[in-house]
């Protein structure tokens, strides 16, 4: 008996061209589509499809523990003998106040969408949403400069590398290219091996820095004089105790983008594994495991922290923090080739090199989970933005016009990047007080408050001592608010009703319509009187010459919130007299009345048949109207929707204007 592994020819379907399977390729994990994966916002449909939370942990962690490339210089640089202090001040920081913040944000935000969900519901219609689109303006601000910063920096330390070769001096710009391309490279192939790679880099990259700071730790104590140069230093310069601590605290801003891994903690959150009794309205295992994940990067970060800042400022002269010395953005790197031997130097600048070019890798994960969320549901963005590889290609082209426009300077960008992370924490400051204040739970509000108004005063000092991170800032949320509204209407053809119900009364209705075409008249829910609906019923037989005996529908679309697009809609029978009406609250009249009927006619069986009469007023003002408000031109619109969701003319309901 033979068994044939592959059909023969003549048996199999046509091949695919080769434009469809890179469709197939780039939309794989489009929800409402077959996929063997699906995208890192996606709900997986096992657990197992998930992660640990230290794995998750290790994705936010390239970027968060990353910042020990710099970290240790920037404090020593800004004030010198203080640095441990400011770095402590930095730790209470984000153990007491960063920390207990976004817990609760994973607690009350445990789908991914962050302290933006949580301030979303502050302001209604189209000021809510401009509001959402001004805090994705400085999350994308956040994500991206942390993407283009990251590899420009890990850009320098290649070309500063003792060992690297002098050929590499000056293409900054080609090198930080290549690494973002690289890092596209990545996520293209699967966010499974996204997570593998950062376990792997974040391992290598603490377990270095362990061996490290543990041999200069024990170098330090052990030299009596270096420590007391140290402390003659730090008393000699900040005799008075009070004056010292205000000096750390004013430094603070300057290291506060040590927090910047916190915000893409609450991001991922739907790649942690929770527990069996999780449900998708209250996943408790997926929010422990994040709450655990939160609290061990900031334990271990404050830890190495902590003893970096204590001893680069004990063991590297003053002199070499200054821009142009060796240990200048790289105090850690430099006390790996001057304790440790050329040979762990070099492996250390390799894994401080990889792991600033991965830690673009944490943000590209955040965007792909916050972007989907958002605009696709508001209309400002294509279909295809709910899949990954579609919106990882975006993200690489927006990051590569950023590095030209910055010319791959880490300077450059640091303003915008402090900008970005800044007013990412201080939203979720603002969003757990006010979420405190509606539970009253007043203890927490006057904590929460307090964390809140210290990243306020964070971010304006940022905002004044660097104003052009602000300035980016802005580019970035106008350049969203403008493509958004594009893209919004671009989309207003479409169908914006996710699903349809009927009630009781209006399934009655339609069971009690003998015979086919089933007629329903549009009409405006603005007089409500039997009166108005036998005037619109008589005119309707003139105009469209119905006979007498036939029966008829009313079809009445209530505008609640124009601002919204996708959405479910409830159809209500309702008896006005003896008139039959169905009401349905939507954002769009000629959206929500091509959906209904393509709706009747999937579950009568009949071929419903819509009567209009012309809207007055001109064309132009009537289609802003329809934009902004869903109302304006409603027949030729109406039946827009329907060519543009039925393509068979044979099977889409008729529009009828008088």
């Amino acid at each position: 008996m033979t068994t044939l592994s592959r059909p023969p020819e003549e048996f199999r379907g046509p091949r695919p061209s080769r434009r469809a399977r890179l469709r197939q390729w780039l939309l794989h994990d489009l929800p409402g589509t077959r996929a063997v994966r699906r995208g890192p916002f996606g709900v997986p449909a096992r657990q197992d499809r998930r992660h640990p939370w230290w794995q998750v942990m290790c994705l936010t962690g390239v970027d968060y523990f990353s910042t020990l490339g710099y970290q240790p210089a920037i404090a020593a640089l800004a004030v010198g003998a203080l640095s441990p202090l400011a770095t402590l001040v930095l730790v209470l920081v984000t153990l007491f106040g960063a920390l207990p913040v976004y817990r609760r944000v994973a607690a009350e935000s445990p789908h991914g969408s962050g302290s933006i969900a949580m301030l979303e519901g502050l302001l209604p219609r189209w000021r809510g949403k401009l509001f959402v689109l001004a805090l994705l303006g400085f999350a994308a601000t956040s994500f991206i400069i942390t993407m283009t910063l990251s590899a420009a920096d890990a850009t320098a330390h290649l070309i500063e590398n003792p060992l690297a070769p002098d050929w590499l001096e000056g293409h900054q710009v080609g090198i930080t290219l290549a690494l973002l391309g690289a890092l596209g490279v990545v996520f293209l192939r699967g966010f499974h091996e996204v997570i593998g790679v950062a376990v792997l880099v974040v391992a290598v990259y603490l377990g270095l820095n362990a061996v490290l700071i543990v041999e200069c730790l024990a170098v330090a104590l052990s030299h009596p004089v270096a420590l007391a140069d140290w402390w003659g230093t730090l008393s000699g310069s900040h005799g008075n105790p009070a004056l010292a601590v205000a000096v750390a605290l004013l430094v603070f801003p300057k290291l506060a983008l040590g927090l910047s891994g916190f915000e893409t903690g609450v991001a991922v959150m739907p790649q942690v594994r929770g527990g069996d009794e999780d449900t998708e309205a209250r996943p408790e295992g997926r929010i422990r495991g994040t709450r655990r994940l939160l609290a061990t990067a900031a334990g271990i970060m404050s830890v190495l922290l902590l003893t970096s800042s204590f001893v680069t400022v004990v063991l590297i002269p003053a002199a070499e923090f200054a821009p142009g010395g060796e240990a200048n953005g790289r105090a850690l790197a430099y006390l790996a080739h001057q304790h440790l031997g050329e040979g762990f130097g070099t492996v250390y600048d390799a894994s401080t090199i990889t792991i600033l070019w991965f830690a673009g890798a944490s943000a590209m994960a955040g965007l792909l989970n916050l972007v989907p969320r958002y605009l696709p549901r508001y209309g400002m963005a294509p279909q295809w933005a709910r899949a990954s590889r579609p919106l990882v290609l975006v993200l690489v082209a927006v990051a590569v016009v950023v590095t030209l426009a910055f010319r791959a300077e880490v300077d450059a960008q640091g303003g915008a990047y402090a900008t970005g992370v800044l007013m990412l924490i201080t939203s979720a400051a603002v969003a757990v007080t006010l979420s405190a204040r509606t539970r009253r739970q007043w203890r927490s509000m006057l904590g929460f408050g307090a964390i809140a108004a210290v990243f306020v005063y964070t971010t304006v000092t940022n905002v004044i001592e660097r104003p052009e991170g602000l300035r980016v800032a802005a580019v970035f949320i106008l350049g969203i608010v403008v493509v958004s509204f594009a893209s919004r209407a671009r989309r207003s053809f479409e169908l914006h009703a996710t699903r349809v119900h009927l009630d009781a009364t209006a399934v009655e209705f339609l069971d009690a319509v003998d015979g086919d075409p089933l007629a329903i008249i549009a009409h405006e829910p603005q007089r409500l009187d039997e009166a108005a609906y036998r005037k619109k019923l008589e005119a309707a037989r003139t105009v469209y010459r119905l006979p007498g005996e036939q029966e008829v529908l009313f079809l009445e679309v209530v505008v609640e919130d124009s601002s919204e697009f996708e959405t479910e809609l409830t159809v209500r029978g309702v008896a006005r007299g003896e008139f039959r009406v169905l009401e349905v609250h939507g954002p769009a009249v000629p959206n929500a009345i091509a959906a209904v009927l393509l709706h009747i006619r999937d579950v009568t069986g009949l071929m419903p048949h819509v009567y209009f009469r012309w809207t007055e007023g001109d064309p132009v003002s009537n289609l802003v109207r329809f934009l902004l408000f869903g109302a304006g031109e409603i027949a030729p619109v109406t039946r827009e929707v329907l060519r543009r969701a039925e393509p068979d003319v044979t099977r889409r309901p008729w529009v009828h204007v008088g």
